[in-house]
């Protein structure tokens, strides 16, 4: 029998519907996969060839548990170069991927019964996260008018005195909504009020459109930076996402607790992904105006495309790659095959009807959207397009 901390928790709705679309595929279907989170563009070269580097100057062996000196130095400069901050390299530590980051912080700051508060849409695992902590979630809906954010009242209402964490996702997965400096402003001045923790994932920092300027949560709250645990990572902004890299920035209280746990568990990340992910941080930056370039020409034509359909309505985001069309009017309806009652069947009627892959919306916890990620070709988006219009043409009442 497996332990009941496993039935408390679900498999990540976007692995099931990617894996579901591979299985497709491998039938010999043509599926326009939608779903995944990670930027079609190859690692950049440079890169690469540092990671070859490090297999012919025999970089394979263990290192530190908190990631080699080298690599910490390199986030230390980064987080100075690039969001004026200053933290020591105990303050510092490197895990197998910004999830691993995430997990690692909770485990290590909350206790049976803790509340952690989570905007919703959120990420799919921040509740998964928190239930294998034990730590109850506490839901706050961000809605569309407002761009998907919440308000400082909003957060103010959900504290209570067994609030432990907030997590803000900025810019945010599913929705690529972002805060702009007031907005973060206004969040950390209802937080100072409190006594707890305040984990940033800031993972598409750098995916921003339009001139938005991204800040920092521990970059405009100073004063709370005792409580801020800032992660990131190199998967997204590098397209590294399988070289498994991410980082967490805090008080080294907590940096020693996540250690601990770390140590016990996967130890450090590959020692030659963390010595490509030196030459990412300190090599050439270009390669990231380059792929957003492009990322930006696919959010315009989606987003046109989208919003061009009756009954569809869509927040144009600042960052990342998604869109998160609400296609509620689109429920209650019904296909040659089910009733698409839910946005998981409407998802499933476009993957079987029209052989797109997606993921709904209960998957990050906010009925009647989808989450369409445009890290694909821009061919793929306009067949895309083609395809769900077709498909929404055979839902009937």
């Amino acid at each position: 029998m497996v332990a009941s901390r496993v039935n408390e928790i679900g498999v990540s709705e976007t692995m099931l519907i990617s894996a579901e679309a591979k299985k497709l595929k491998a039938e010999g279907v043509d599926v326009i996969n939608l779903s995944m989170g990670e930027p079609d563009f190859p690692t950049p070269h440079n890169i690469k060839e540092a990671g070859k580097t490090g297999i012919e100057e025999n970089h394979t062996k263990y290192t530190i548990n908190s990631g080699t000196m080298e690599l910490r130095t390199a986030i230390q400069a980064k987080l100075k170069r690039d969001n004026h901050l200053d933290y020591k390299l105990n303050e510092i530590i490197v895990s197998s991927g910004a999830k691993q980051s995430c997990y690692n912080a909770i485990l290590a700051t909350i206790n049976p019964g803790d509340e952690v508060i989570v905007p919703s849409p959120y990420w799919v695992s921040y509740p998964a996260m928190v239930n294998l902590a034990q730590g109850k979630i506490v839901v706050i809906d961000a809605d569309e008018k407002n761009g998907f954010r919440i308000s400082p009242d909003q957060l103010e209402k959900a504290i209570t005195p067994n609030t432990k964490m907030f997590i803000l996702c900025n810019p945010s997965n599913p929705t690529g909504s972002a805060y702009n400096k007031k907005e973060l402003e206004a969040l950390a001045e209802v937080a100072e009020k409190g006594n707890f923790y305040i984990l940033a994932d800031e993972i598409y920092e750098k995916m921003v459109y339009d001139d938005f300027e991204f800040y920092s949560f521990a970059t405009i709250a100073p004063q709370l930076r005792d409580r801020i645990i800032l992660v990131n990572g190199i998967s997204k902004s590098y397209a590294m996402t399988g070289w498994r890299i991410g980082y967490t920035a805090a008080n080294e209280h907590v940096i020693e607790g996540m250690n601990k746990i770390q140590s016990h568990s996967t130890s450090h990340p590959s020692s030659v992904s963390q010595f490509a992910a030196i030459e990412a941080l300190t090599g050439p930056q270009y390669v990231i105006n380059e792929m957003f370039v492009e990322f930006r020409k696919r959010r315009e034509f989606l987003y046109n495309e989208l919003v061009s359909i009756k009954g569809i309505t869509c927040y144009k985001p600042e960052g990342a790659f998604y869109l998160f069309p609400n296609i509620s009017t689109f429920l209650n309806k019904h296909s040659k095959i089910l009733k698409v009652e839910t946005s998981f069947d409407f998802a499933m009627h476009l993957l079987y009807e029209a052989h797109i892959a997606v993921v709904p919306g209960n998957a990050f916890g906010t009925e009647g959207y989808l989450r369409i990620s445009y890290a694909t070709s821009m061919e793929n988006l306009k067949e895309a397009v083609i395809r769900l219009k077709k498909a929404l043409a055979k839902l009937v009442v």
